[in-house]
């Protein structure tokens, strides 16, 4: 597995696609982070934006650079012949499959340093991190975890798939299935309890008194609903970016669960697989 990992890592400084990526993820928080600098001094002074409001809005987007570089590039191996020739040379299937597990948990973490690293061009701005060293731990930890889980997934589905462009386009659909998913529970979770209504009457507009709102989610169905958010990637991502993790160690766990028994499910089938 050395050997391959070796190979591998000589072939990712050498990918496009791994540069166009950490090209796009530095553009991307460039622009991000400096026009947040924006808002916050001009017209946001009363609220007291830190940087902490934009730093983790990483975790919406990265599972969609995971999506793009794992299937193009692990999907090469399918189109260069490269597996076949692996195997013929007496590596098993097992370990290409980690391999390339690896190699997607890297590359992505990777394109994911480029903005915890870019984004702090906000601090001279925004200032320094208002949540305490624990908290922002946490938060680093659920994103890195996240990263994983999402490489497990992306590399399964690479792995499964011998055309190159079918796998792109399951990837990215998979993956803007699972965000669509997570932001209507997440909707759907923040419904409020009670409500008021506005009747215009001849006086004007009044409020009604607070009456209970027939979309607000309670009991055992809020709870399942709070533990799909905390299991789901993408509902980790939502609630990573609105500072809302109320769960984290439940969402590193789910992570881990995720990572796990993905890439063990991944490799059980890719022994199966007919690479003719």
């Amino acid at each position: 597995m050395r050997k391959l990992l070796s190979a591998g890592m000589s072939r990712l400084w050498k990918d496009k696609v791994f540069w166009i990526c950490m090209g796009a993820m530095l553009l991307y928080t460039m622009v991000y982070m400096i026009n947040g600098c924006r808002q916050a001094t001009h017209s946001m002074q009363e609220y007291n934006v830190r940087i902490d409001s934009y730093y983790f809005h990483v975790a919406m987007v990265i599972g969609a650079f995971c999506a793009l570089f794992s299937s193009m590039f692990l999907g090469t191996e399918y189109s260069d012949g490269t597996i076949r020739n692996k195997i013929v040379s007496g590596h098993t299937r097992a370990a290409i499959y980690l391999t390339n597990a690896v190699l997607s948990f890297f590359a992505t973490a990777l394109i994911l340093s480029v903005w915890l690293v870019g984004a702090l061009v906000a601090i001279p701005a925004l200032g320094v991190f208002a949540m305490d060293a624990s908290q922002l731990l946490l938060y680093l930890l659920a994103v890195v975890f996240c990263v994983a889980s999402f490489s497990a997934i992306f590399t399964f589905i690479a792995m499964q798939s011998s055309n190159k462009a079918v796998t792109v386009a399951i990837s990215i659909l998979f993956f803007f299935g699972l965000l669509l998913y997570a932001g209507t529970i997440y909707n759907a979770l923040g419904q409020p309890e009670l409500t008021n209504e506005i009747l215009v009457t001849a006086n004007g507009m009044d409020m009604t008194d607070p009456v209970p709102n027939p979309a607000y989610v309670s009991g055992t169905k809020r709870a399942v609903y709070e533990f799909i958010l905390d299991f789901l990637p993408t509902g980790q991502g939502i609630s990573i970016w609105e500072l809302k993790a109320a769960n984290p160690i439940r969402m590193l766990l789910s992570s881990a669960a995720i990572t796990v028994f993905v890439t063990i499910g991944g490799m059980a089938a890719f022994q199966k697989k007919n690479l003719k």
